[in-house]
């Protein structure tokens, strides 16, 4: 054996694999633990941004603003601002104008 190489298997023999500080086995959970983190950190984030943006089983982009424009017009007729032509014209409109809904 050449004596670098003696050498380097006599402080692998006394510390062990590992980075030679004794603590080298933390690093065996944390590394697999940080990743697990962050790709739950990732899916959650993602799994937000899905649901505010209204996407889901039934339901696609801009429901949520059909919904309220349907609400407010429905007030609208209902304090006799709009009589009944004009309501049912502008809610044929909304309901036409709705993404996904053909």
């Amino acid at each position: 054996m050449t004596p670098s190489l003696a050498l380097a298997a006599t402080q692998l023999a006394e510390h062990g694999p590992g980075f030679g500080f004794g603590f080298g086995w933390i690093f065996l959970f944390l590394i697999p633990l940080f990743w697990f983190a962050l790709i739950a950190l990732f899916v959650g984030l993602g799994r937000r941004r899905w649901a505010r943006a209204g996407w889901g089983p039934g339901h696609y982009p801009g429901a949520w603003a059909a919904r309220s424009a349907e609400s407010t017009l429905a007030e609208r007729f209902a304090q006799g601002d709009i009589d009944e032509k004009e309501y049912r014209a502008r809610l044929e409109v909304l309901r036409s104008n709705v993404p996904g809904q053909r």
